[in-house]
């Protein structure tokens, strides 16, 4: 199976090493000019544009930053559809607006071009270690034909249901992950602001009923003042604004969602949207004059 993989960025690349890793033939763009020559040598064909490597490929995967640049690849001059054979199928791999994954779709099948949504969580680490989660929607029967390739850059692979479900499960894991780390942050910051030692609190409440993996992953992170990102602020800022999107169209409320997205770019605003969501923390000390760090003993 030859596979086209367009968005060899920091998720992009190593699902692409992957693949390769795994036996597929692989297809890129040459757009970036470092990063194609890093693939070649280690097997992959280049072609200029999504059109080209359409017209070799049976599937092609695109992993880009927002349903623009997915419109863009997918339909756009010298786009995938300019390219493709009837039956080609689309991955798209981003994390987008569902509403705009189903016009996508839509404009895709007149040509005989199927999709699935399939974005992924998980972050760089877990792209690189090929352990990312999958939620992947659109026909059942595309699903399963891909299901190995999916599986060839993931731990967890998962069929929502029709096009467009995939990246809903993915807005419905970034409110969960947002709010969450919203709520560490806060209580956190409340344990310091009382006296009390925060990483004394975080080991009380890890075992109970509040203890979650992102308590886990991030409370340590704030203490020991670690913002390297393993998931920016802007990133996150984009997916909740595509979750406030998706929910304004399905009539939903979603307060919470709006309250973290306001959260989100007052921390941006303050120069930190390249750093992890982590540093939602910063929004409460700086508010609340302290700092969630660890005591020194």
């Amino acid at each position: 199976m030859k596979v086209g993989f367009i968005g060899l960025g920091i998720m992009g690349k190593p699902m692409g090493k992957n693949l390769i890793k795994a036996g597929y033939k692989l297809v890129v763009s040459g757009h970036n000019r470092k990063t194609a020559r890093e693939m070649e040598e280690l097997g992959a064909d280049i072609a200029d544009t999504p059109a080209e490597i359409a017209g070799q490929c049976d599937v092609v995967i695109t992993m880009l930053p927002n349903s623009p640049q997915v419109r863009e690849v997918a339909l756009g001059k010298d786009g995938i559809i300019e390219g493709a054979k009837a039956g080609l199928t689309l991955i798209d791999m981003s994390s987008i607006d569902p509403t705009e994954t189903k016009a996508i779709a839509a404009e895709l099948a007149e040509k005989g071009i199927d999709m699935l949504d399939a974005p992924v969580s998980g972050g760089e680490p877990k792209a690189i270690d090929g352990t990312l989660s999958v939620m992947a929607g659109g026909e059942k029967a595309t699903f399963d034909r891909y299901y190995d390739l999916l599986s060839a850059m993931a731990a967890s692979v998962v069929y929502v249901g029709g096009i467009g479900s995939g990246n809903i499960a993915k807005l419905a894991n970034q409110i969960i992950v947002a709010v969450n780390i919203a709520a560490v942050s806060e209580a956190l910051t409340l344990a310091v602001k009382a006296g009390a030692d925060p990483e004394l609190v975080y080991k009380a409440i890890r075992g109970g009923l509040a203890g979650s993996a992102v308590l886990d992953a991030k409370a340590p992170m704030m203490m020991e003042r670690n913002f390297k990102p393993g998931f920016r602020v802007e990133l996150h800022i984009k997916d909740l604004m595509n979750a406030l999107n998706a929910s304004h169209a399905a009539g939903v409320s979603v307060p919470l969602t709006a309250s973290v997205m306001e959260i989100l770019q007052a921390v941006k605003a303050d120069g930190y949207g390249k750093e992890d969501h982590s540093s939602i923390v910063k929004y409460y000390e700086k508010i609340s004059n302290v700092c969630v760090e660890r005591n020194e003993k």
